[in-house]
């Protein structure tokens, strides 16, 4: 009965209470491990016994049967034991060493000196350290994707790396920046855990306390079209699950882990465009902020010195707010009068006439492609040194 349960827990990685941790550190990487232990011990409790648990590098122990005795030190030797080939009895205990082969980390105890004991320990050994194993892989392949996102590792070690945690260098991968109006919370995470299962090939990082990334693998010359749906399904379930509003930032797709961090750079960008230009849209992608992310890029002082050149005649401040929502309106109908006259609910004349108002104010002829071009963008430079003046 107990190697059946050390099977079915191993062969599944099923600890109940504690498979939807979020492991974002390495401090509380190992957290997790010792309430991975902590799960498995306890169930395990029924059918031994005696007293069970294991202890740290220290001697400390970490989790236990008898729930009393975390935290207390046995004093042993730890080196003596960790050095093992074998199981070590010292004071009436039979320890075995888990954890990496040359260097193991920490050790199972349980009560007694006989041979019972000792299987006690050998199985007890190979169900947590596999367990372990599994999660501290998880756990590295985590961290590894998030120093490379945020730029923390060296170019030349990426590649060593991708090799070592066994990463398919071939397929092409997209990041997605979520960004939430207040601080998430451990559910919002657990949430984009269950929407993107497969942990071998989506990634969800926590970044700060209002950005979680998605690292997902997509397939070969995916189109913009179908991420944008993929955001769209992560903003639907935030605002339906969690009441939780949401915008999303799209980066292109790469190939090759290192350029993740270029991905996610994009979609840092197109989240800080929107919030300028787009402030009605959920989901921003790099590949269609034309030439708002020029403007973003331009230093202050040559946006000013531009609106100056435009408008040489008067200020664009001397438009009121009826003549600008005119121009919004023109614009979106293709600088067609008649449709826009429609849409205006106005005469055909009366909207000529403010057309002729505005030129005589700015000296551009919004009929014309070429003023109309100069105007729009002169629009959006002034409501990105509007943007920045409120920072």
């Amino acid at each position: 009965i107990f190697f059946s349960i050390l099977c079915h827990m191993y062969m599944r990685g099923i600890v109940p209470g504690y498979n939807h941790i979020n492991i974002t550190q390495r401090k509380r990487g190992k957290t997790m491990s010792n309430r991975l232990f902590q799960g498995i011990v306890h169930q395990m409790k029924d059918a031994i016994d005696r007293t069970i648990g294991v202890v740290d590098n220290s001697g400390v122990v970490i989790c236990c049967s008898d729930l009393g005795k975390i935290g207390e030190s046995d004093f042993v030797d730890m080196r003596e034991v960790l050095s093992s080939d074998g199981v070590k009895v010292i004071a009436g205990k039979t320890f075995l060493a888990i954890g990496a082969q040359n260097h193991p980390d920490s050790a199972v105890f349980v009560d007694g000196n006989d041979e019972n004991a000792a299987n006690y320990a050998r199985l007890i050994s190979v169900s947590l350290g596999g367990i372990k194993q599994y999660y501290d892989v998880k756990f590295d392949r985590s961290n590894f994707i998030k120093n490379v996102i945020l730029d923390n590792i060296l170019q030349g070690d990426i590649y060593l790396k991708t090799r070592e945690l066994g990463f398919n260098n071939e397929v092409p991968r997209c990041v997605l920046l979520i960004r939430t109006a207040e601080r998430t919370e451990g559910s919002v995470s657990e949430s984009m855990q269950s929407l993107f299962p497969d942990k071998n090939k989506d990634f969800v990082i926590n970044i700060n306390e209002t950005d979680i990334a998605l690292i997902k693998e997509v397939p070969a010359k995916i189109e913009s079209k179908d991420l944008e749906k993929l955001a769209r399904s992560i903003v639907d379930t935030l605002s339906g699950e969690f009441y939780t509003q949401a915008v999303v930032g799209i980066g292109t797709a790469v190939e090759g882990i290192r350029d993740l961090a270029t991905s996610f750079k994009e979609a840092q960008v197109a989240l800080e465009v929107g919030k300028v230009f787009d402030t009605e849209k959920a989901i921003v992608s790099y590949d269609h902020l034309g030439v708002a992310r020029l403007i973003y890029q331009l230093p202050t002082t040559l946006c000013e010195m531009f609106l100056r050149e435009v408008f040489k005649r008067g200020s664009i401040d001397s438009l009121d707010q009826e003549t600008l929502f005119t121009i919004q309106k023109f614009f979106e109908n293709n600088l067609n009068v008649s449709e826009t006259s429609r849409k205006l609910f106005v005469h055909r004349n009366t909207l000529v006439y403010r057309l002729e108002k505005i030129k005589k104010l700015t000296g551009l002829d919004l009929r014309q492609f070429d003023h109309a071009i100069v105007f729009k963008v002169a629009l959006m430079v002034r409501k990105y040194l509007t943007s920045r003046e409120t920072r």
